[in-house]
């Protein structure tokens, strides 16, 4: 694939900044004032001064206002082979031009700034259908590439910022009234002994595969980083807009092919050459990280210090049901929707918790955990495939969730599925989020991660023989 970078946003830091703090009613610039001003006067609970102020920032706090814009990738479902690479780069870029509009909000009217962003992605969504007509697509799953024009319009949406938890006293102090700069707020964060409790599996019943496979790569202790998503937009640089943390494979980027992927080293220590990477996690703590200006990085809107997983643990597991197919190598799977914020949450699927209170989990809220206890998250990923790809226009139909009695649904069949746990050891009352695309303001329902199974054949068919035969391996 001919490497196609994409213009560097013109947003950055300070744009983003002040952008945030002004869409959260001018709560989130007390966080900044108070971040950068070491020696300003605060009281014992970590308060300014000026009750009336805060009282005003209180009220203009209870809400944040976002841009929600029609996901055009979303609704490709049959891209053909020669159009790949320019739709690729038109979906980075129309991320890019929802980023550049956020910035502004500050400066201009959001009339105006809306429909300078409709008509930059009339442009772009144009180009993406001209590119699907060229190659012969008549029809994408319903959208026609002419009707496909019609997703260019976007509109601002108001986002709770109201706080439902208290529980933590540092990290509400640490908050403020009513959030970070461009997120998270208080109201994303949630006492995980206040969770419910989680719903139980199905049974294994007679035929059911009960093995476990783990598959060891460390915690990406040789610093993979960068902001590229190599599934959503290959061959495009910065295609996240978030920096992603890997592990197991060592050479992904937004150029990798099978066959790149396949001649390269891994973290894994069985051979196992698959790539998992997921956003990173920061420490909000007004350090200056060291990409602060860069692209993933400040430069479009992630502040803060990266937290190194403690740990992280990858396994694959059966299904309760019916034995599992070996994955075909190659396959590539997305769990969870990186614009749950705007999109809504059908493909959410990140789930929070603390350790030793893994029988709660959290969907949109980050915990705050009691007694120093690491931060995790899970991703449980699709466990049936539909036979044929390994991969689909959307990246989603080609794969499936089970249904909940575990059976896969009609034309599919089970997989092992992957589990990727990962724990922090977030410093105690200091607020933390996931990287995110600047208009989805951090909140954990955002979460996502990705994988792209390269594990030799050899290595997948024992995979599948300990999952199908109940051991550990």
């Amino acid at each position: 694939m001919m490497r196609q970078a994409h213009k560097r946003s013109k947003l950055r830091t300070r744009a983003v900044v002040a952008a945030a703090a002004l869409l959260l009613g001018g709560g989130g610039t007390a966080i900044v004032a108070d971040y950068a001003s070491a020696g300003a006067s605060r009281d014992a609970a970590g308060r300014d001064g000026g009750s009336s102020s805060r009282d005003a920032r209180t009220q203009a706090a209870a809400a944040a206002t976002t841009l929600s814009c029609p996901d055009v990738g979303d609704r490709l479902q049959d891209v053909p082979a020669p159009a790949r690479a320019e739709v690729s780069k038109g979906l980075s870029q129309l991320d890019a031009q929802v980023a550049q509009a956020y910035g502004r909000m500050t400066e201009s009217e959001p009339e105006a700034v809306l429909g300078d962003l409709q008509r930059k992605r009339t442009e772009t969504i144009g180009r993406i259908a001209g590119s699907l007509r060229a190659a012969g697509a008549a029809d994408t799953a319903g959208t026609s590439p002419g009707e496909l024009t019609g997703l260019s319009g976007c509109r601002t949406s108001k986002v709770s910022t109201a706080a439902a938890d208290d529980s933590s006293r540092s990290l509400s102090s640490r908050l403020g009234s009513g959030g970070m700069p461009g997120g998270p707020s208080r109201a994303d964060f949630a006492d995980i002994r206040n969770a419910p409790a989680a719903k139980g599996t199905p049974a294994a019943a007679r035929g059911g595969s009960t093995g476990t496979f783990t598959t060891v790569c460390g915690r990406n202790e040789n610093g993979h980083f960068n902001p590229d998503n190599v599934i959503v937009t290959p061959g495009v640089r910065n295609g996240a807009h978030h920096m992603h943390d890997y592990v197991g494979n060592k050479s992904t980027d937004a150029f990798s092919t099978d066959a790149s992927l396949a001649a390269a080293g891994t973290t894994c220590t069985n051979g196992d050459k698959s790539t998992h990477y997921w956003p990173v996690l920061r420490v909000l703590d007004g350090k200056a990280a060291p990409d602060a200006r860069a692209p993933g990085g400040g430069h479009d809107g992630n502040m803060g210090t990266i937290l190194r997983p403690a740990s992280v643990t990858l396994q694959f597991r059966g299904s309760p049901v019916t034995k599992v197919t070996a994955m075909p190598r190659f396959l590539r799977i997305i769990t969870g929707d990186a614009k749950a914020l705007t999109n809504g949450t059908a493909n959410a699927n990140a789930s929070w918790s603390c350790a030793g209170f893994e029988n709660r989990q959290l969907k949109d809220k980050y915990p705050v955990c009691p007694n120093g206890a690491d931060v995790v998250r899970t991703f449980a990923f699709q466990n049936c495939w539909d036979g044929r790809g390994t991969d689909s226009a959307n990246h989603r139909t080609h794969v499936a969730f089970a249904r909940a009695d575990g059976s896969c649904p009609r034309g599919f069949r089970a997989i092992p599925q992957l589990v990727q746990r990962i724990t922090y050891d977030v410093p105690a009352g200091v607020p933390f989020a996931v990287d995110s695309f600047p208009e989805q303001l951090h909140k954990p329902v955002t979460d996502h991660g990705d994988f792209i199974n390269v594990m030799p054949d050899s290595l997948m068919a024992r995979a599948a023989n300990c999952i199908n035969t109940g051991r550990t391996c």
